[in-house]
């Protein structure tokens, strides 16, 4: 085979392949698809130096990678404010024409996937990143190579960003969770997460048979002339890319109701999950002239839709038990259809919902879901009760390890640390950044040293040795070594740190450090009164402090001996402007805001995470949000970082 020859057969395999996968109309036999692909194939492998950029034969993936590595948009990826009313989509609007005046709006549906941001360059795809917090998402390329919808080269040669949403049809899911099902035993819960986690698998051939598909909404960097962004859109999908099944010019808000309407109306003939209406200023200069808050565009919002109701039966109770160890009910109901996803489990918060509801096992109920993970309870049918129904009994013991709750009302809590239930989280808990700062150890990384039995709670992370993760998936030399250096590390730290590390209920950094600098190493044989004397412990922080050292004694103690925390010298702090007021930080300062933290703390402030009427000071750095806003409506004094040492 010629290389001319070998050039127009890609062409066509391309063709073939596009019209298969992602426009769902063979023009092709399966048959003739497989000889042409072994042709190209066989060609590819004698020639490797002559392989194009975009064959076919590229998006098959295989690559096991360890994990994934972060990187950065060009661009920031902004989320989206979401409206749910016309009210809304009213006041919407009329920001936005206070601010520039009339402007067309440009609608389309909201897919509900997961974002992606494609990166070309020379009209190569160079780089695929997930959102993550709009700045730093995880690079994701070899499996995004895999989605046929996603051309591996375009013919435009600047350097441009295309950001869209990969999704999985509805029908496609249901087929990915018969073979999940039978593979595995566990199914995905919705087609949102099924592409989620087919983008972040570790093999790419595994994402390569998931058939996800991506369609465009937006741009990051680009050099692209049109005035609105709805052409530079239209130019996006020339370059091979897919086109929403509906868009819709509007200038008025009857115009974007009637085509909110007409969306909804389509909700079970379109393919993918639709969960709302996404509205945009389709000027490019005036979107830049709206700008942006802290978190979202001024710009665009999304329309969300009502919210899908079905009536089903409650089967059962289960409860479940959280990090800190509080019991939460859910209800197994019978499996029923909500916009494409097979529902069989519902959240009920907590027992007093029960109580309120007035729910029984049997009980006929109205779930929801409206754009949640987990439906919720809306109604109780009671009057089509038949007498079989049974009363929720409020558990008095752990339903993993047994030992006895503590009943605040609300919150039912077990507070036993070896608690199987609570092991991962606590550890998670116990190990991030702002606890006792474990390098390396993240939620996946836990998970799997407790499924391989190699730890079983916080303890047993100081007993780890070399030999106990080698050979572990995705555990290299360097990788170990850096995890226990990462372990070591975090003794000697503060009891200030240990104690909210710990994860006791309403017990945070702030109580964590006043506790320890009034008690010591002697916090495990305090009692309520002695706690309620500090300033800012209420009873119910006191409770649950004192029943979880009851319950915990001897592994705190362990956990001492092992970790060796530094106790801090309570030092009365000279008179000076922030001695005893409540100070909130916000913003990007000179220095971490945790430096700033500690030193007021040390003049006496007490540092809060919110702003109430009760607070004295706001401190802002730069991009300072919601936080300052607040401040300025209650009345705060607000002090920049300079005026803030000036008083000091």
């Amino acid at each position: 085979m010629t290389d001319k020859l070998y050039q127009k057969k890609v062409i066509i395999l391309k063709k073939w392949a596009y019209a298969y996968y992602v426009e769902d109309n063979p023009i092709a036999t399966d048959e003739e698809y497989d000889r042409l692909y072994h042709e190209v194939l066989e060609y590819e492998i004698s020639n490797p130096n002559g392989v194009a950029d975009d064959s076919p034969t590229k998006r098959v993936g295989g690559r096991v990678r360890d994990e994934f590595s972060k990187a950065k948009h060009i661009r920031r990826m902004w989320s989206m404010e979401d409206v749910f009313i016309t009210d809304e989509v009213e006041e919407w609007l009329e920001r936005t024409v206070k601010n520039i005046g009339k402007t067309p709006y440009f609608c389309e549906p909201k897919f509900d996937g997961a974002s992606m941001n494609l990166l070309y360059e020379k009209g190569k795809l160079v780089r695929a990143i997930t959102r993550g917090d709009g700045t730093v998402g995880e690079e994701v390329t070899d499996n995004v190579r895999t989605i046929r919808s996603v051309p591996l080269t375009i013919s435009y040669q600047a350097q441009i960003e295309i950001r869209g949403e990969v999704v999985i049809k509805k029908d496609d899911f249901e087929i990915i969770n018969q073979e999940r099902a039978k593979e595995r035993g566990t199914i995905f819960a919705n087609p949102r997460n099924a592409a989620a986690g087919s983008l972040r698998h570790l093999d790419s051939s595994v994402t390569a048979k998931r058939r996800l598909v991506f369609y465009p909404w937006g741009l990051g960097q680009n050099s692209l002339e049109q005035s609105n962004l709805s052409q530079k859109m239209n130019f996006i999908y020339t370059l091979g890319f897919l086109k929403p099944p509906y868009s819709r010019a509007c200038n008025t808000i009857e115009e974007i109701e009637e085509f909110y309407h007409f969306l909804i109306s389509k909700r079970d003939e379109i393919p993918m999950m639709m969960d709302g209406m996404v509205i945009k200023v389709d000027d490019v200069i005036k979107q830049e002239q709206l700008g942006y808050t802290v978190k979202v565009p001024k710009w665009m919002c999304a329309y969300k839709f009502p919210a899908i109701e079905k009536v089903t039966k409650v089967n059962a109770i289960t409860v479940q038990v959280g990090r800190t160890g509080v019991l939460t009910p859910v209800a197994e109901v019978e499996p029923v259809n909500l916009d494409g996803a097979m529902i069989a489990r519902a959240t009920l918060h907590n027992f007093d919902e029960i109580e309120r509801k007035g729910l029984m096992v049997g009980d006929s109920v109205i779930i929801i879901r409206s754009g949640d993970v987990i439906p919720k309870i809306t109604k109780v049918l009671d009057d089509r009760r038949d007498g079989s129904e049974k009363e929720i009994v409020r558990p008095t013991e752990c339903p993993t390890c047994k030992s006895e709750v503590l009943d605040e009302g609300t919150l039912i809590k077990c507070q036993n640390l070896d608690c199987p239930s609570r092991v991962v989280n606590s550890i998670i808990h116990f190990s991030k950044k702002s606890s006792m700062n474990i390098d390396g150890l993240g939620s996946r990384i836990v998970e799997m040293l407790v499924d391989e039995g190699k730890i079983k709670d916080i303890l047993g992370l100081y007993a780890l040795k070399f030999e106990d993760m080698e050979g572990m998936e995705g555990f290299k030399e360097k990788r170990i070594n850096k995890l226990l250096d990462a372990i070591a590390e975090s003794k000697g730290t503060t009891l200030a740190k240990v104690i909210p590390a710990m994860g006791i209920e309403h017990i945070g950094t702030v109580a964590g450090k006043s506790i320890a600098l009034e008690f010591g190493l002697g916090i495990v044989d305090i009692n309520e009164e002695q706690l309620e004397e500090l300033d800012g412990i209420g009873t119910e922080m006191a409770t649950s402090f004192v029943e979880f050292m009851r319950v915990n004694r001897e592994f705190v103690l362990k956990l001492f001996d092992e970790i060796k925390p530094r106790v801090e010298e309570k030092i009365e702090a000279d008179e000076n402007p922030f001695k005893d007021k409540i100070v909130v930080l916000t913003g990007t300062m000179s220095i971490g805001r945790g430096v700033i933290k500690d030193m007021l703390e040390k003049l006496g402030a007490k540092v809060s995470g919110s702003v109430s009427k009760k607070t004295d000071f706001l401190i802002y750095g730069e991009e300072a949000g919601s936080k300052l806003t607040k401040a300025q409506k209650l009345g705060v004094v607000a002090l920049t970082e300079g005026e803030m040492r000036k008083m000091i």
